[in-house]
């Protein structure tokens, strides 16, 4: 229980509506327990006695509790829903919160269908437990009370009786209380699954079609529905036993009842009022105590469902602030790597890394796939901590430094070009959307991508789609290097900036990037090893270490690792001078003699 404690935290803030909601609970619970009580002198004075004052006043009176009853009831509902919705806001909020304080590395480890499953579905299990579980066991709970009282005043010897199937009753509510958590623990597994299965489906439906893999993916979407069908009816196998059973207990209970009540009138020892009475009243405790078990139930998912959402929102970052961080409030650019090692669990990625890039300068890192150059640059910004060593910044570490005064100082354009369902203005903008029109095309035409917006329907005001999946890919570059080019950062990384574009597209945004570079720091990851020419250092990553690091001239003379890397980009084929030729790589003598 100590998870619902911890959710019934969230309450405090809407107290005074609770309390509110509380009284009017108690008005309809002791409502609903009048209406009992005023079946003896109904029958009795009005059918029996036939007095025609009483037949007047208690239609009345029965009239005026119906009213009292629907007002409270529909106060305490709105009031809760209201309560119950404002602390499902606030939790989700606060999760939105806990997911933008973790490192990159837990995204890694958490899949987007886990975390989206949790958003989701956990939290609506819990609104269930929140609010109508809350509103039903209070009221229910006061009903219960109201009505046992009216069953005690009524007859005491019948009371008892009835009383003892309420013991036999516990057990079975208890016992599906732990089958309910277990199950619904396997449920919310399952809905993490699907949700999993889906994105992954939808986000890569090109690969999916392109391979004619639809009954492959059909298969295994099956596979993971049947699972969730599975644990979804396990679960409701426990709900639909739970009220047969409290329903068979009651009933031999009142069989009792009716046999011993009936002696009585029969025998003249009670009035048939007060034996209908008491019957009513106990009726009536019937339908509390069902939704008291059906509420139990909700509360059981509701604790699978919290300790799920606490085990996220428990969980420390990988990447914190220090309680001594300061602000890095300018930057001329320096970044310095100062014999770092990094690794993701037992695989050590960069051994003993050794890198400057002076103010101003362009520096690009360079490799085959795998060994560490994406990697390296995400310790920049600190996406990840290092696990030895130091990355400098101004002669800074980079952990003394709070990270949002850090990542201001830092433009970022990735392989993966990322851009949200917005439009194409506040995407260049973005987190800016007070920013004048005039800069944002500015912006633009650096990144040579107003020409092609100048053509769409709406211009900068089009939506894009998720992800910018209305644009080309190219595109889509442009509009990202035009955030960076906006954002006018001291120091610039460039992870496969280019990769996405077409050989004229990339001559055009080259020129853009050789601009923006000019005056700033800027690290660069490449493909094409032609395209980093004209930076002032490159450093070879092998096997974790540098390898090399010179200029583009010197590492090409030295015939080494950048040699063979560069040369096997532009390998010898029928047409092998013209390719060696637009590397740059032609003799003086045969190029000035074409």
């Amino acid at each position: 229980m100590h998870v619902y404690r911890r959710l019934l935290r969230y309450l405090s803030p809407y107290l005074l509506k609770l309390i509110v909601a509380g009284v009017c609970m108690i008005g309809v619970a002791l409502a609903t327990a009048s209406l009992a009580y005023l079946v003896e002198p109904a029958l009795d004075d009005i059918f029996l006695k036939k007095d025609l004052a009483m037949l007047i006043f208690i239609p009345l009176i029965v009239a005026v509790v119906y009213v009292v009853k629907g007002v409270c009831d529909f106060a305490q509902y709105y009031l809760m829903a209201y309560v119950g919705q404002s602390v499902i806001r606030d939790l989700r909020e606060e999760m939105f919160t806990k997911l933008e304080q973790m490192s990159v590395g837990f995204f890694v480890r958490h899949s987007t269908g886990e975390l989206l499953s949790r958003m989701n579905n956990d939290v609506s299990l819990v609104q269930g437990a929140m609010t109508s579980a809350i509103t039903g066991i209070v009221r229910d709970a006061v009903t219960v009370i109201a009505l046992i009282c009216v069953v005690f005043y009524r007859d005491f010897t019948l009371a008892l009786m009835a009383m003892v199937v309420f013991p036999l009753a516990v057990y079975p509510l208890l016992s599906f209380g732990k089958r309910l958590k277990r199950y619904s623990r396997r449920m919310l597994v399952s809905l993490e699954d699907i949700t999993q299965r889906l994105n992954e489906t939808i986000t890569g439906i090109r690969i999916v079609k392109a391979f004619a893999m639809e009954d492959y993916e059909r298969s295994r979407f099956r596979e993971v529905n049947q699972t969730l069908f599975n644990a979804f009816m396990r679960r409701f196998k426990v709900r639909a036993l739970s009220n047969p059973v409290m329903e068979t207990l009651g009933g031999f209970g009142v069989c009792a009842i009716v046999f011993y009540g009936g002696y009585q009138v029969v025998n003249g020892i009670s009035t048939q009022g007060t034996f209908f009475s008491f019957l009513a009243a106990l009726f009536m405790l019937y339908e509390p105590i069902k939704r008291i078990n059906e509420a139990n139930s909700t509360i059981q998912e509701g604790i699978s469902a919290g300790e799920r959402i606490f085990a996220l929102m428990d969980a420390d970052p990988d990447v914190t602030d220090r309680s001594d961080a300061v602000e890095l409030q300018t930057c001329t650019g320096e970044v310095v790597f100062d014999t770092v090692f990094f690794g993701y669990e037992d695989q050590m990625v960069l051994k003993g890394v050794s890198i400057r890039a002076n103010p101003g300068e362009a520096i690009a890192i360079v490799g085959e796939s795998g060994v560490g150059k994406s990697t390296l640059l995400d310790l920049i910004p600190r996406f990840y901590d290092v696990n030895s060593g130091a990355i400098l910044v101004d002669g800074k570490d980079v952990r003394s430094l709070t990270q949002k005064s850090l990542r201001e100082k830092i433009g970022v354009v990735t392989q993966q070009t990322i851009l949200f369902d917005d439009t194409i203005r506040n995407n260049i903008a973005y987190g800016r959307p007070d920013l004048s029109l005039e800069k944002v095309v500015d912006a633009a035409k650096a990144a040579h991508a107003h020409d092609f917006i100048a053509t769409l329907p709406n211009g900068y005001d089009t939506i894009i789609g998720e992800n910018g999946i209305k644009l080309s890919g190219g595109e889509r570059q442009r509009i990202a290097i035009a955030r960076a080019l906006l954002k006018n950062p001291p120091i610039l990384i460039l992870d496969e900036a280019t990769s996405n574009l077409d050989s004229d597209s990339e001559r055009a945004v080259q020129s853009a990037l050789e601009e923006l570079m000019r005056g700033r720091t800027t690290v660069v990851v490449a493909h094409r090893l032609s395209t980093i020419r004209n930076v002032d250092r490159i450093y070879v990553l092998m096997n974790g270490t540098v390898a090399e690091q010179g200029s583009h001239d010197e590492l090409l003379s030295r015939d080494g690792e950048f040699a063979r890397l560069y040369f096997l980009q532009f390998s010898l084929n029928e047409n092998g001078e013209k390719n060696l030729e637009a590397a740059g790589l032609m003799p003086e003598s045969k190029a000035g003699s074409k």
